[in-house]
Order: C-alpha cells, then sequence, then structure tokens
C-alpha cells in the first residue's frame, strides 16, 4: 500500500499533465499556472529537507573521524553563515520580498567574493579535461576521426584572426575553400544536423522515460525495490 498510493498519484498527475497539452478547453490551459504554485510551496519543503539532510550526513561523517573532516567542517560553517545572512538579510533593510541582489547586502558580498570565485575556479579546472578529452578524440585513428581532427582545425581557426588570413588571398571563384566560407558551413549543416540528431534523441529519451514514471516501470523515486 506504501508503494500502490505513490504510483497512482505520478499516474494521476503525469496522466493528466499529457492531456493538459492536448486539451485546449478549461481548465487545462490555465492547469499549468496553478500546478507551478504548489510545485514551488513543495520546493521549498524539499530546500529546508535538503539542508537538514546536508547537515545531518555531514555531521555523521566528522563523527565518524572522515578523511575530510577538515572540509565537511568549512562546509557546515559556509552553509550555516550563508543561512544566517540570507535568512536575516544582514546590512540591509529587511523586507518580505527578500531581494538578494541588491547592493550592500552582505549576502551579496559573500557571494560575489567567495562563492563565485570558488565556482569560477572549479569551472577553470574542466579546461584541462576538456584539452585531454580533444587530444584523445582528434587522434587520427580512423576516417571518422580524421574528419572530426579537419572540422574541429578548421573551427578553431575560424574564430581567430589568423584563420581569416590565412585564405584571404583566394580568388572569389574559390571562396569554398577560404576559412570563413569553411567555417560558417561547418556550423551551419553538419554541426546543426547533430545538434538536433542529439534534441531528436534527448526527446526520445524523455518520452520513454516518462511513460515508464507514469506506467509504475520504473519506481527508483520510491527508494527501490528488494
Amino acid at each position: 500500500m506504501k508503494k500502490r498510493i505513490p504510483l497512482l498519484i505520478v499516474f494521476a498527475v503525469g496522466t493528466l499533465f499529457v492531456l493538459a497539452i492536448f486539451l485546449p478547453f478549461p481548465p487545462f490551459p490555465t492547469l499549468e499556472g496553478e500546478v507551478s504554485v504548489w510545485f514551488d510551496i513543495l520546493k521549498g519543503f524539499a530546500f529546508v529537507l535538503g539542508g537538514g539532510n546536508l547537515v545531518r550526513i555531514t555531521v555523521n561523517k566528522i563523527r565518524k573521524g572522515h578523511p575530510d573532516r577538515f572540509y565537511l567542517g568549512v562546509t557546515l560553517v559556509g552553509f550555516f553563515a550563508m543561512l544566517t545572512v540570507g535568512l536575516f538579510q544582514l546590512g540591509g533593510p529587511i523586507t518580505a520580498g527578500g531581494d538578494y541582489t541588491t547592493e550592500g547586502l552582505w549576502f551579496r558580498r559573500m557571494y560575489d567574493a567567495i562563492f563565485a570565485p570558488c565556482m569560477a575556479a572549479i569551472f577553470s579546472t574542466l579546461a584541462f579535461f576538456v584539452a585531454s578529452a580533444a587530444y584523445r578524440a582528434f587522434r587520427a585513428k580512423n576516417r571518422e576521426a580524421t574528419v572530426l581532427l579537419v572540422a574541429a582545425f578548421i573551427i578553431l581557426l575560424g574564430r581567430t584572426p589568423l584563420g581569416h588570413s590565412l585564405t584571404a588571398w583566394l580568388p572569389d571563384f574559390l571562396s569554398f575553400l577560404k576559412i570563413p566560407w569553411l567555417f560558417d558551413t561547418i556550423l551551419m549543416y553538419p554541426n546543426t544536423a547533430g545538434q538536433r540528431a542529439i534534441l531528436i534523441g534527448i526527446a526520445l529519451g524523455v518520452i520513454s522515460n516518462s511513460l515508464r514514471l507514469i506506467l509504475g516501470i520504473e519506481r527508483g523515486y520510491l527508494g527501490g525495490e528488494k
């Protein structure tokens, strides 16, 4: 019974939203806006549960002497510091709306001085992983890899002034050999075709997974089954 009720709720809500897409008469056209309000309410409770779960797991790891307990302690301090500054809107007037982008608020200062630089530092490390992956992918081991290597080289040249100047001397009847023309052509046709194929695949995946959820085949959100 504990699993039948969530399955029935998911089936009813999923079927309702599928019908709302194809049925133009009331109340279906306004259904999405009304449900989004309830979703915002549930999202607030989810934030509270997520924060509490974060504190519980982190404290338990610190108590057990986890090797990264120093960083876990930094996580707790940062969490409670941002939570306190945000809830009480320190550094500015307390308003019901809670505009945290207002200049002068401590929350804004902590975000700009601590969180944003840390996030930029983390994302900057991705450049090394991208370079490593590109090196492995662009090795001309076969015909497909060779085509990928040539296309990537043209795209890289097309983004720089050097690429434009290398083929600027070619006459107009050989314009199809110029780097800018090749750059635009690759982005317009093969790249667009690949993106559309990926989007179609994603859409089919979303549809199939949604059907699995609605029909009760996928039950991972129930915490798994024995």
